[in-house]
């Protein structure tokens, strides 16, 4: 078994913790070499790396159900919480890793420099339904996620929300400086870990199998998928080259495919050993996915298409308990696209007279709020405030979900 085999048996790994605790959590990887004299051993063989990861999944089920028969019954008749294992070792041959599971990302690695393979006492299970809509930023606590087009816009804006509600976020952008950079001031605003940077070529498969690499070898799996990187290059059908047009469907539609397939091989991978545990891919769709958009035909459709993806794909995953849908915000005037002093949009429409009588840039936004009912343009909150139902809501999928301010509505 290779080591990227290997590796890709860690979400199986991962789902027992899930299965166990109810809640998200992290791994630290460490060498074989490392693991103690007391963690929890479980053997895997060539074919179940790579081929048969249903095989690993019920071995490495039925080696934890075993230990924990053994040591909770022990844990039990102390009055102690049942037990889960503080180090997993995973062995094929003469190649291995050790697993430390935390709570976060910061505890599980504490717990591997330490070598701290103490038991893990379980929590008391909670109601699905406590605190219900009462906190539902609370849903994405202890959750990994991973957002592109991470560094900048409404992908800022996601991120920024996620890791102030408690998850770990991986920030993907083809701009990595500015994914790093992002990722290190939300760190030093925190004082822990919430947020990693990852480059990533939406539109190139290899790019992004590397990045779901990543994050499965930092945090043992992902929860939650914000397919964000998008571009958009508006032109008349009369005009516009197929270059553009081909780089807009690469991007916007192509790369929706692509990360979608390779985090449903890792989600998939993670249902095995955690049945009860649902994940979640969000596409940030557009309202242009939802009526055509004048003289922005390669944008429109490449957004079409995904919500036909988002339907297929939530048709096919639910097997695994993924859930596929898409967010169509209104326009964020507030972001680059639209408020950029040297290209942005509303600069771009003042001075082709596209709002007639406009004089200046202030002018040009206010037509196109008045063109919303509720008088603004999408801000990051109403996305956010949407991707929290999405994650609450267990039983939706394959969903277009409007955020537009009462400017598109679905029939």
């Amino acid at each position: 078994m290779s080591d990227n085999d290997l590796e890709s048996l860690a979400p199986l790994v991962r789902g027992l913790y899930l299965e166990a605790f109810g809640r998200g959590l992290c791994l630290a990887r460490t060498e074989a070499a490392e693991a103690p004299s007391d963690a929890l051993e479980l053997r895997a063989t060539a074919e179940d790396g790579a081929g048969s990861e249903a095989v690993a999944a019920r071995s490495f089920a039925q080696a934890v159900a075993s230990w924990r028969a053994t040591r909770g019954e022990a844990a039990l008749k102390r009055g102690e919480a049942p037990l889960m294992p503080g180090c997993v070792l995973v062995r094929s041959g003469e190649t291995g890793a050790a697993y430390w599971p935390g709570m976060d990302y910061d505890e599980a690695r504490r717990r591997a420099e330490r070598r701290d393979s103490s038991p893990l006492p379980l929590p008391p299970r909670v109601a699905a339904s406590a605190g219900s809509a009462r906190d539902r930023a609370g849903v994405v606590g202890g959750r990994v996620a991973l957002v592109t087009g991470g560094a900048q816009g409404f992908g800022e804006e996601i991120v920024r929300g996620l890791a102030s509600s408690g998850a770990l976020v991986f920030v993907a952008d083809l701009n990595a400086a500015g994914a790093e950079r992002l990722s290190e001031s939300l760190n030093a605003e925190a004082g822990r870990t919430v947020a990693l940077p990852v480059a990533v070529n939406v539109s190139d498969e290899a790019s992004v199998a590397a990045m779901f690499a990543k994050a499965v070898r930092e945090a043992g799996g992902v929860d939650l998928v914000v397919s964000n990187a998008g571009v958009l290059k508006a032109s008349s059908v009369l005009e516009q080259d197929l270059g553009a047009f081909k780089f807009v469907t690469d991007v916007n539609y192509t790369g929706f495919f692509l990360v979608s397939k390779h985090a449903g091989l890792v989600l998939r991978r993670q249902s095995r050993t955690a049945q009860a545990w649902a994940t979640d891919i969000v596409q940030i769709n557009s309202k242009s996915g939802l009526e055509g958009s004048n003289k922005n035909g390669s944008y429109a459709g490449s957004k079409f298409g995904g919500i036909g993806l988002v339907q297929s794909f939530a048709l096919e995953l639910v097997e695994w308990r993924i859930k596929v849908n898409a967010i169509c915000p209104g326009n964020f005037f507030d972001g680059p696209l639209w408020s950029d002093p040297e290209k942005g949009l509303f600069l771009q429409y003042l001075r082709s007279g596209k709002v007639p009588g406009a004089k200046t840039v202030a002018d040009v936004k206010a037509a196109y709020e008045a063109k919303v009912p509720m008088g603004r343009g999408c801000e990051g909150a109403d996305v956010m405030r949407a991707i929290y139902y999405l994650v609450e809501q267990e039983y939706e999928t394959g969903q277009a979900l409007p955020v537009t301010g009462g400017q598109v509505m679905l029939s």
